[in-house]
């Protein structure tokens, strides 16, 4: 069960995870071994799933963002599984949705520049097993952007 000191201790992993356990231990008023303990508990519930560190594109050369909404030919269970399993190998792809409504998947794709992004369009997402429909958006400027889980 999460308790309030559990969500403080969420809360200040979330903001910079990169504290010691006695920078956090001191904020939420328990012994480090007493915080410890708890978020051990949350690592080994999966309640803590991993620890990253958040990127700048940008700086890495990646000037573009692209939504890209695709449809499949078919709605069944293996064509999925099929589809999902390549798109995991683009490196691209960010991030990959099964949605509902009028398109199958959306996937959140980067990419150094526009001719970049013709490349991945041409030579790996319209390759992907059973793509029939892509539907490309350009992200022009990020409004909100978080990691964060509203705790």
């Amino acid at each position: 069960m999460t308790d309030e000191t559990d969500i403080a201790i969420l809360t200040i992993l979330q903001r910079n995870c990169r504290q010691t356990v006695a920078e956090i231990s001191s904020q939420v008023n328990l012994s480090k071994s007493a915080c410890h303990r708890r978020i051990k508990a949350m690592e080994d519930s999966g309640l803590i799933s991993n620890y990253v560190a958040k990127l700048s594109a940008r700086k890495l050369g990646y000037s573009i963002e692209m939504f890209v909404e695709v449809s499949l030919a078919t709605q069944a269970e293996d064509a999925f599984e099929e589809f999902e399993k390549a798109v995991r190998i683009v490196p691209e792809v960010l991030e990959c949705y099964l949605v509902g409504g009028q398109y199958d998947y959306l996937l959140r794709v980067i990419a150094a520049n526009a001719d970049d992004y013709a490349r991945i369009h041409r030579h790996q997402i319209s390759r992907l097993p059973g793509v029939t429909r892509i539907q490309s958006s350009l992200s022009l400027r990020t409004v909100k952007a978080g990691w964060g889980i509203p705790l």
